[in-house]
C-alpha cells in the first residue's frame, strides 16, 4: 500500500482498535485520535492520506472537524463514519468535501474498498499537481535581459484584468508562452485556455473549428461538433497568427466577439459565451491594414493592451541562460550529462538567430544528440553558426582571438555574478577546475564589482 497513512478519529476505543487492526493487516500506517482536537493537533506534525472521521464526537463534532481539515489540508481524503446517519447528513458531508460516507456497523470489505478508491483519487490529485507544475515549467519565460524583465512586469499587471491583449513579435520569440503566462496569472486560470492557430488551419475549415457545426450542416458533418469558441467559455481564447485570418472570417469573428454570442454552422439557437481574447501575430498589422488585408476595427478591438517581444538578436544576454536551460532539460532526462564550453557559448551568443528561441532550442537538442562525449565545444557547432560574420567581427579589433577572449570574459563574469563571485561554485557550474578558472580570471583581468 506504499505505507499510506490513515488517521482514525472516533471516541469509542473499541471502534478505533478494531479499525486499526483491519488496516494494519493491510499494511497501512495507522494513527489514532479520540476526538477532533486531538486529530487536528496531530495533523500539524503529519498529513494523512486518508482520515476516517466519526460524525458524533465530543466537544467538536465531525462536521466542524471536516470543515477545518478541508481548510488546512484540502488534498486529504476524508471518509465520514456514523451509526446514526441519514441521507441528508451524508449529502451535507459530501458537499462539504468528504469523499464518502459509511454507516456503522462497519463492514471490513466495504471499508477497505472505500479507502482503496479514495487513495486512487488522492494519487490522481497528486499526479494532476505534478502535471500542472510540469506544464507551468514548460511555459516558463526564461530570461535575464532588461527588456524581458520589463515584459514580465507588464504581464503581471495585465493578467489580473480581463482586458484583451495583442502580442506581436517574430516567429519563435515566445508569443504563445506570453499568452499562457497571462492566462495562468489571471482569474480565469482554472478555466480553459483554448488556442487556435489561424495560419495552420485552411480557411474552409477554420469557421467550423471556431464556431462548430450541427449534424448535417454540410457534406461530411455526420455529427455535432463543439467549436473552440464554445470550449473557451469562461476561459481564454488565444488566436495565434491572427494576421493570417481572411477578411471574411475577420468580419464574422469581430461580430461574435463584440456581441458575445454566435450560432453553430447549420444551427439556429444562439450560444452566449464569456471569453477573454489574447491574439498574436508576426505581422505588422498597420501595414496589413494599409494593404487591405486586415480590418482596422478588429485591430482596435484586439489591441486594447499591446505587448511586443523583441527578437533574440536584440536581447543577446538571454542566449546563454536559454542555452543552459535547454541543455539542462536534456541532461535531466538522460544518463549522459553534457556541458557547453565558454568558447562555444560565445559563438552561440554572437549568432543572429533568425528563428529566435525556437531555432536555439532546436540547435541545443541537435548538439545534445549528435555530439559524442560530454563537452559541446566550438568545433561541435555547425559551420553556418560558427562562420557568422558577427562572430568573426563583432568586437574583434585584433582578430578572432580577441573576439573569443571577449566572449569568454563576458561568460565567466556572468557566471561569477550568478554564483555570488564564489570561484569554487562557478568552476563546478561551468565544468572546469578551480585552478583553471582562477588562471582565466587573472589572464582576462576580471575584477569583482564594488
Amino acid at each position: 500500500m506504499d505505507n499510506k497513512t490513515i488517521l482514525v478519529v472516533d471516541d469509542e476505543d473499541y471502534i478505533r482498535s478494531t479499525i486499526a487492526g483491519i488496516l494494519s493487516d493491510e499494511h497501512y500506517n495507522v494513527k489514532l485520535a479520540k476526538d477532533g482536537f486531538e486529530a487536528l493537533s496531530a495533523m500539524k506534525s503529519f498529513e494523512p492520506h486518508v482520515v476516517l472521521l466519526d460524525i458524533w464526537l465530543p466537544q467538536m463534532d465531525g462536521l466542524e472537524v471536516l470543515k477545518r481539515i478541508k481548510e488546512q489540508h484540502p488534498d486529504t481524503i476524508v471518509i465520514m463514519i456514523s451509526g446514526h446517519g441519514t441521507i441528508d447528513t451524508a449529502v451535507k458531508t459530501i458537499k462539504m468535501g468528504a469523499y464518502d460516507f459509511i454507516e456503522k456497523p462497519l463492514s471490513a470489505d466495504k471499508l477497505l474498498i472505500t479507502i482503496n478508491n479514495g487513495l486512487k483519487v488522492f494519487n490522481l490529485q497528486q499526479e494532476n499537481k505534478q502535471l500542472k507544475v510540469k506544464i507551468e515549467k514548460k511555459y516558463e519565460l526564461i530570461s535575464t535581459s532588461k527588456v524581458m524583465e520589463e515584459l514580465k512586469k507588464k504581464i503581471a499587471i495585465v493578467a489580473p484584468s480581463d482586458s484583451w491583449v495583442l502580442i506581436t513579435g517574430e516567429n519563435g520569440t515566445g508569443k504563445e508562452l506570453v499568452a499562457n503566462e497571462i492566462h495562468r496569472m489571471s482569474p480565469r486560470a482554472n478555466r480553459p485556455f483554448i488556442d487556435v492557430n489561424c495560419a495552420a488551419i485552411p480557411e474552409e475549415l477554420l469557421e467550423s473549428e471556431l464556431f462548430g457545426h450541427e449534424k448535417g450542416a454540410f457534406t461530411g458533418a455526420d455529427r455535432r461538433r463543439i467549436g473552440k469558441l464554445e470550449l473557451a467559455d469562461k476561459g481564454t481564447l488565444f488566436l495565434d497568427e491572427v494576421g493570417d485570418m481572411s477578411m471574411r472570417m475577420q468580419a464574422k469573428v469581430l461580430r461574435t466577439l463584440e456581441e458575445g454570442r454566435f450560432t453553430r454552422i447549420g444551427g439556429n439557437d444562439p450560444i452566449d459565451v464569456d471569453i477573454r481574447v489574447i491574439a498574436a501575430t508576426n505581422k505588422v498589422i498597420k501595414d496589413e491594414i494599409k494593404g487591405g488585408r486586415f480590418r482596422e476595427d478588429l485591430y482596435y478591438r484586439l489591441n486594447v493592451i499591446p505587448l511586443h517581444i523583441l527578437p533574440l538578436r536584440e536581447r543577446k544576454e538571454d542566449i546563454p541562460v536559454l542555452a543552459e536551460y535547454f541543455l539542462k532539460e536534456k541532461n535531466d532526462i538522460s544518463r549522459q550529462k553534457k556541458r557547453i564550453t565558454p568558447e562555444a557559448m560565445g559563438v552561440l551568443s554572437s549568432y543572429s538567430w533568425r528563428g529566435n528561441v525556437r531555432e536555439l532550442r532546436n540547435l541545443i537538442e541537435r548538439l545534445f544528440v549528435l555530439v559524442e562525449g560530454d563537452t559541446i565545444d566550438v568545433d561541435s557547432i555547425p559551420m553556418e553558426v560558427r562562420s557568422h560574420k558577427e562572430y568573426l567581427c563583432e568586437g574583434a579589433d585584433n582578430g578572432l582571438h580577441s573576439a573569443k577572449s571577449t566572449f569568454e570574459r563576458d561568460f565567466i563574469v556572468r557566471m561569477l555574478k550568478e554564483n555570488n563571485w564564489n570561484v569554487t561554485k562557478t568552476a563546478a557550474k561551468i565544468g572546469i577546475s578551480r585552478e583553471n578558472l582562477s588562471r582565466k580570471i587573472k589572464s582576462l583581468s576580471i575584477e569583482r564589482d564594488n
